[in-house]
């Protein structure tokens, strides 16, 4: 059984070996990236030409290791799949995933808050999120979450987006958009690209 799981750690790392070294010898592969995800049976997959969503940038094209997605369109049909179910606009969820990791999956901030849609810990916990990285579990989470505070907020959507950001008692106790210099800019920011996707 040693034997075995030594092969399987092996395999990955002379599969990535070669995957360096063409992308060394291949300019035109370089320029592509490699992509890789692993699958629910361990088994890695490289491309560079990623077909499947859980695929993410691997190693770009200068040869640097890098986990974070480059393509801005990546997670569209899973945008539009929980807007859809939750009845929120795919545009506003892509735009509030824009503000907040810039469609980084593995984001943290500061305070904690985890994925592309920036969900706190506590939030996480009272929406049942398994894994907060996970792209498809994050945004469902997130999306459901603000549906939530559009509901409270009669589908206002400034305050809605404020209480995201800020927390929904700060919002209710100005009965504002609170005066905190970054919710304000966080509002703005996620209508201007509102406003961009929508188009």
């Amino acid at each position: 059984m040693r034997w075995v799981e030594r092969v399987t750690w092996i395999k990955p790392c002379i599969v990535l070996g070669c995957l360096i070294t063409i992308l060394l010898v291949l300019p035109s592969v370089a320029r592509a990236g490699i992509y890789r995800y692993v699958d629910q049976d361990g088994v890695i997959h490289f491309s560079n030409v990623p077909t499947n969503p859980q695929y993410t940038l691997y190693i770009k094209e200068d040869g640097d290791i890098d986990f974070r997605y480059s393509d801005k369109n990546h997670f569209d049909h899973l945008i539009e799949g929980a807007a859809r179910t939750h009845g929120v606009d795919p545009a506003l969820v892509k735009a509030i995933i824009r503000a907040e990791s810039d469609f980084d999956p593995r984001a943290v901030s500061r305070t904690g808050a985890m994925g592309l849609m920036q969900l706190m810990p506590e939030t996480a916990n009272d929406l049942a999120v398994i894994d907060a990285f996970d792209p498809g579990e994050n945004i469902d989470a997130g999306v459901r979450h603000f549906k939530d505070l559009l509901e409270l907020f009669q589908n206002d959507v400034k305050l809605s987006l404020a209480a995201y950001n800020a927390g929904k008692r700060a919002v209710l106790q100005f009965n504002a958009i609170p005066p905190y210099g970054e919710t304000q800019r966080y509002v703005k920011k996620v209508l201007h690209f509102y406003q961009v996707y929508k188009r």
